[in-house]
């Protein structure tokens, strides 16, 4: 997804519109098909647009953001599910999980390891235990 800005004049005046698009995949070729109208997104800057469509696609495919900011996006979030055109494709099929029959086997943590092996190389470790006489393979 992405917002496209379209400038039309009339009777002498020009207004600004943003359109939140999708590229969609048709026999003919690669199309964008237009979701909703945004309405005039002026006050803000235009490099914060892209970034309002990858949050708007998100929250329309179910994704919570981690930051909290669904409150600034949801009135146009609103517009765009009155406009979204109904469709049917497996890209907007949800699948359900049930967490309780997921099972793992052999699972480790890597945290831990990782926070670990970091420690050691930022003391350099390897280099103290191979000047104290330990083989290179036992400090590695």
């Amino acid at each position: 997804m992405y917002i496209r800005k379209t400038r039309r004049t009339y009777k002498g005046k020009t207004y600004t519109n943003h359109l939140l698009v999708e590229s969609v995949l048709t026999p003919k070729g690669p199309r964008q098909r237009t979701i909703c109208s945004l309405g005039s997104l002026e006050p803000a800057p235009a490099q914060e647009w892209l970034s309002l469509a990858h949050k708007m696609e998100s929250s329309l495919q179910g994704q919570l953001p981690l930051d909290g900011s669904e409150g600034e996006i949801a009135p146009l979030l609103g517009k765009v599910r009155r406009g979204r055109r109904a469709r049917k494709s497996s890209a907007d099929a949800l699948v359900v999980v049930d967490v309780d029959r997921v099972q793992t086997q052999e699972h480790r943590e890597a945290g831990p390891v990782h926070v670990g092996h970091q420690i050691w190389q930022q003391l350099g470790l390897d280099r103290i235990l191979l000047d104290a006489g330990f083989s290179e393979r036992a400090c590695t």
